[in-house]
Parts: C-alpha cells; structure tokens; sequence
C-alpha cells in the first residue's frame, strides 16, 4: 500500500468517516501543519440533513476554509475507504468550492 504525501504546492485532504459524522482535513506533510479543516459537527444539530448531504457541505465548508488560505490544487487521500457514498460526495462538494484533485 502506498502513502499519500502533500506538500506545501499541493497539500493532501484527507477524509475520516465514522458512524454519525465526517470529518476533512487540508495537511502539509512537509511542515506537519493542518491548513484547514471541517467536520459535520459544525453543521448543527438542526439541519434535518442525511449524511450524504452533510458530507457535501462538509466538502464546499473545508474548500472555502482552504480558499482563505491560498490552497487551490489539493491530494485527495480517502484512505481505506471507498470512493462511494460519503466519501465521495464530500469529494464533490470540495470540487465544486473551488478545489482541484
């Protein structure tokens, strides 16, 4: 298995998905800094949202947080986990803020 790295000219955006939330994260590895980050947390508990959305929002959150920052192009690392689902509407949603994979 390979290991998904980031750098400063393209930080990697790395994905955690438990059962009730998920969470994004921008990181440079070279520098071992989070850049940005968001969760579903921070949605609320009154948004009557499935998870699926939540995951979309998540990802448009975390690519206005890493617009503020100056991070355009990013490494999409979802780690173990399938490029489905949550997973990769949350992908989308950072696609459509603004980021480039």
């Amino acid at each position: 298995m390979r290991k998904i790295k980031g750098g400063l000219g393209r930080p990697r955006l790395a994905v955690f998905r438990s059962h009730k939330a998920i969470y994004g994260q921008v990181i440079d590895d070279q520098a071992g800094q989070t850049l940005a980050a968001a969760s579903s947390h921070e949605l609320g508990k009154e948004s009557k949202m499935t998870k699926t959305e939540q995951a979309f929002k998540v990802g448009e959150a975390l690519a206005a947080k890493a617009a503020k920052k100056k991070v355009k192009k990013v490494v999409f690392d979802r780690r173990r986990y399938r490029y489905h689902g949550r997973v990769k509407a949350l992908a989308e949603g950072a696609r459509q803020g603004g980021l480039e994979f």
